[in-house]
């Protein structure tokens, strides 16, 4: 039975090209490093990140009780963070550097893909460079590699699985299955997403390799992990979640664009023009001017890219409608290797190598903007949190969106939710943040109600406003106390969003 696919006609790199090669490994590691590391707090925490803080900041009982009554996603990663966060702390730094080294770690596994898809001939090394440079510079890797959340961590082991797969290709020996099975069970016990780029793989294996046995035994491994997973994902399927997107059309025309520019960025219609160009040039490459054997073996990684996508789509069209592009991350890894070996193994090197610089200076140019531009990042917490200021007395916070009030909290922890019976403060907050629940979607300050509180015994605000929040405090009139309640304060309306109604005790 066929095992391996060879193409005759390539040859080995020579071995005084190979030093080369791993220092410009090195450089697009450094580069990825530079991307991820030196700008790791830039950005304000935001809630989803607040929410991994609020977790993990728990005795672990409390933590894992957390993730089954309030996650939608398996308990890996918190467990890895629980940990983590203990040695380096959980500042914005020590929270996210968990997620940046998983990401930075995903370059040299895309290398690893690259080149072992691009088989035996002289270009393989440069399909590794080339996926490598791809994954370093995109932007919502960038992105996902600075958030405390599970993504990244899982689009790293589902590559770990698929380099192991083409290895598997090659390698018959029972032990790289096995290593294929772990990280695969690995990745989903990171997020149930990951099934969906696994369950490609997992029939390749049984429908490809010689040894059916061994490769039932890692297929099998693979469902006993989604079986022991199967009462968790039951006990969250009542959980919140939000899904981002107005619609599931909406949501699924975002994946390539977000796979290809991330959530935002400058210049989105021209440059998103110019990447898709380039994407269709890359598949011309791919289909009308590659080998056979590379062909086959990119075709394959597009399959399982596409078919990360498409399964959820499916899923969503029969009701289990969860379909984001963040979820459906670890796809991204496939498709660009994919590319990559478009690039390096056609016989038109040239073109190939157009197409990879005009990728890589596009996402290079975007993940950059969005490091020196708030209005490309996340909800600005932190600058809200500094412009509270110290209060002289106690306050009272009306909140939007309400689910930012944890993210509030993260830099100011003295906050507590306004319980029914109220509280006499001597200010009025009411705060309306930037930002949406759809990360793709462009920043928004929540419309305030006006200049006035339905609450009697405070006087006209003092406005604050910045691009990325508006602030109103009404003071009391005369500086006493006045005595309020959330309910007249939460009739604040900020469009069809409630707030939240928390206080700020003095001095904090």
């Amino acid at each position: 039975m066929p095992t391996t696919v060879r193409d005759e006609q390539s040859a080995a790199p020579p071995r005084e090209t190979a030093a080369g090669q791993w220092l410009v490994l090195a450089a697009i590691v450094l580069l990825a490093a530079a991307l991820r590391v030196a700008t790791l707090r830039t950005q304000s925490v935001w809630f989803d990140e607040a929410a991994t803080w609020n977790l993990v900041r728990r005795p672990f009982g409390a933590m894992l009780h957390g993730v089954a009554h309030g996650e939608s996603t398996p308990p890996l990663f918190y467990l890895f963070e629980w940990g983590w966060t203990r040695v380096l702390g959980d500042g914005e730094a020590g929270l996210r550097s968990l997620s940046a080294l998983a990401g930075l770690l995903t370059v040299p596994v895309a290398y690893a893909i690259g080149r072992r898809a691009a088989g035996e001939r002289a270009s393989a090394p440069r399909a590794g460079l080339a996926a490598a440079a791809l994954v370093a510079v995109n932007p919502l890797l960038v992105w996902y590699s600075q958030e405390a959340r599970s993504y990244a961590l899982a689009t790293l082991l589902s590559a770990v699985a698929l380099s192991l797969l083409l290895r598997a290709r090659e390698d018959r020996r029972p032990r790289v299955l096995a290593g294929w099975a772990f990280a695969a069970a690995l990745a989903l016990a990171t997020h149930y997403f990951t099934l969906f780029v696994l369950a490609p793989q997992a029939a390749w294996l049984l429908w490809r390799h010689p040894r059916r046995r061994a490769a039932l035994a890692a297929v099998g491994g693979l469902a006993a992990t989604g079986l022991a997973l199967l009462p968790l994902l039951l006990a969250q399927s009542g959980n919140p979640y939000d899904i981002a997107g107005t619609s599931l059309v909406v949501r699924l025309a975002q994946v390539p664009k977000q796979f290809l520019l991330g959530y935002r960025g400058p210049l989105a219609l021209p440059l998103g023009v110019l990447a898709a160009l380039l994407v269709l040039g890359t598949a011309w490459l791919l289909l009308r001017r590659t080998p056979r054997a590379p062909r086959e073996r990119a075709l394959l990684l597009a399959g399982i890219g596409i078919a990360g996508v498409a399964l959820p789509l499916l899923a969503a069209a029969v009701g289990a409608d969860y379909l984001n592009t963040r979820n459906v991350l670890p796809a991204l890894i496939p498709l660009l290797a994919a590319l990559a070996v478009a690039c390096t193994a056609s016989d038109r090197p040239r073109a190939g190598a157009a197409v990879l610089a005009g990728l890589c200076a596009i996402s290079l140019a975007i993940v950059i903007a969005g490091a020196a531009d708030a209005q490309y990042q996340r909800p600005d917490w932190r600058g809200l949190a500094r412009a509270l200021g110290t209060p002289a007395g106690p306050r009272a916070l009306v909140v939007s969106p309400a689910n930012g009030e944890l993210a509030l909290r993260y830099y100011r922890p003295a906050i507590r939710t306004l319980g029914p019976a109220g509280a006499a403060v001597r200010e009025v907050d009411v705060i309306a943040v930037a930002g949406s629940r759809d990360p793709g979607a462009a920043p928004r300050i929540p419309p305030l109600v006006g200049t006035t509180l339905a609450v009697p015994g405070f006087g006209p605000p003092r406005r604050t406003v910045t691009r990325t929040y508006e602030l109103l405090r009404f003071p009391a009139v005369g500086g006493a106390p006045v005595h309020v309640t959330p309910d007249p304060l939460g009739a604040v309306r900020f469009g069809a969003a409630p707030p939240s109604v928390d206080v700020l005790p003095a001095g904090r």
